[in-house]
């Protein structure tokens, strides 16, 4: 497929068909990540594919219980109604034929051994807006495209970060690595429809 059509098909899947997505399809998609710039040519990412229904489950249901800790009690209907939906959006993975974590470990600058004292790894990691997230974001997109190529659905989710920690325990992640991000794949059970984006003259500017 043209990159162009594969970026104007790509959308966040959230329902899938009950199809097993093999274990070529997730190495392809993850390959894919790989392929992304990274800082330095660090490479920062690890991929975890899940499948096993029990785990995911377990997932879920860590996820839902920090979820629901962190609304207020006695909501009136309308406050009801967005909870459940923040509760759907963090846990629909349960449902998903694979799920890809993504791990990343912390990056180490080569400028970090001639800072100043008064400038951190982390103060420099903040003043470059966090290039070893912009790096897993990069892997990410090229996997959310590649899924569409070869004729599949996908979604990133950070919403199940809420509860990272237990997640990091089910899927034993260790220090210093840590989790960024799902990435929810599988057969779209509906015909999927990309919404509506900004106009371009909307959000570009050019200075000459």
């Amino acid at each position: 497929m043209e990159l162009s059509n594969v970026i104007e098909k790509r959308a966040s899947v959230r329902k899938f068909k009950n199809e097993d997505v093999s274990v070529d399809i997730l190495k392809k998609i993850a390959e894919a990540g790989s392929k992304a710039p990274s800082i330095n040519n660090s490479q920062p990412w690890k991929y975890v594919a899940i499948k096993n229904q029990e785990l995911l489950i377990k997932m879920a249901n860590v996820v839902d219980l920090k979820v629901k800790s962190l609304f207020k009690k006695d909501l009136d209907s309308s406050s009801e109604v967005i909870k459940k939906k923040v509760e759907w959006f963090s846990t629909f993975f349960v449902d998903v034929p694979a799920v890809i974590a993504i791990v990343s470990k912390p990056y180490k600058a080569e400028a970090d051994e001639i800072l100043t004292e008064s400038i951190s790894h982390e103060k420099l990691n903040d003043l470059r807006n966090h290039p070893n997230l912009q790096t897993i974001g990069a892997a990410v997109e090229n996997m959310l495209l590649t899924a569409v190529d070869l004729g599949y659905g996908a979604c990133w989710l950070t919403a199940p970060l809420v509860a990272k920690d237990e997640l990091q325990e089910l899927l034993g992640i260790k220090s210093p690595d840590f989790l960024v991000c799902l990435v929810a794949v599988g057969k779209p059970n509906e015909d999927i429809h990309p919404k509506q984006k900004k106009d371009i003259n909307q959000i570009f500017t050019l200075i000459d």
